[in-house]
């Protein structure tokens, strides 16, 4: 009796002998067949799921320092805008700026409307450098928030300070990638005991 070619597919497959066991008897069942598998590896280590993470990763440490730099940036530009407001106020009296035009064009800014910029400037700094210290601990709230702060920064970087706010953008733009990539968000999602 032929079973014909032993590579065809399509033909009469041949029984699979059970060599060195018994006829009517059964192999064992291979290891590793019909039991469960290992929880799958965390990728901070510790090899089970759920597992603490206590490390913060690589990328939320960038964005925590980028949040602490526009902090520091903010701070500077609060500085400037305050030492504008001052210079305006003082200049507006003096009478040998009373004919320059373009003078003219800058004293019509409000020294109130120029305090009010330096505070929104002081301000978001301030947010900044909040967020970056809430990192350690802070939940996914605080990721949103880092999220939406680096987009309003980064429009606001682009829009009305091209060239200063360069530096601006790119950091925010980052911020909001570190901190949207898996490893933040499992970061701030991890379990709290």
């Amino acid at each position: 009796m032929s079973f014909g070619d032993p590579n065809n597919p399509y033909g009469q497959q041949q029984g699979r002998p059970d060599y060195g066991y018994p006829q009517g008897k059964h192999q064992p069942p291979q290891p590793g067949y019909g039991y469960p598998q290992a929880p799958p590896v965390h990728p901070y280590g510790a090899g089970y799921p759920g597992a603490l993470m206590t490390e913060m990763p690589g990328g939320v440490k960038a964005a925590r320092v980028m949040l602490f730099v526009i902090g520091g940036l903010q701070v500077l530009g609060a500085g400037f805008a305050a030492l504008t407001a001052v210079g305006i106020s003082a200049a507006k009296s003096d009478p040998t700026l009373r004919d320059d035009i373009q003078f003219q064009e800058i004293a019509d800014w409000s020294a109130g409307g120029l305090w009010f910029v330096t505070l929104l400037i002081l301000g978001w700094g301030a947010f900044a450098i909040v967020l970056g210290a809430k990192f350690g601990n802070g939940g996914n709230g605080i990721r949103i928030a880092a999220l939406v702060f680096g987009v309003i920064t980064a429009v606001l970087g682009i829009y009305p300070f091209v060239l200063v706010g360069l530096v601006h953008t790119v950091l925010a733009v980052l911020v909001a990638v570190f901190v949207g990539k898996a490893d933040g968000a499992a970061w701030f999602n991890r379990p709290r005991y």
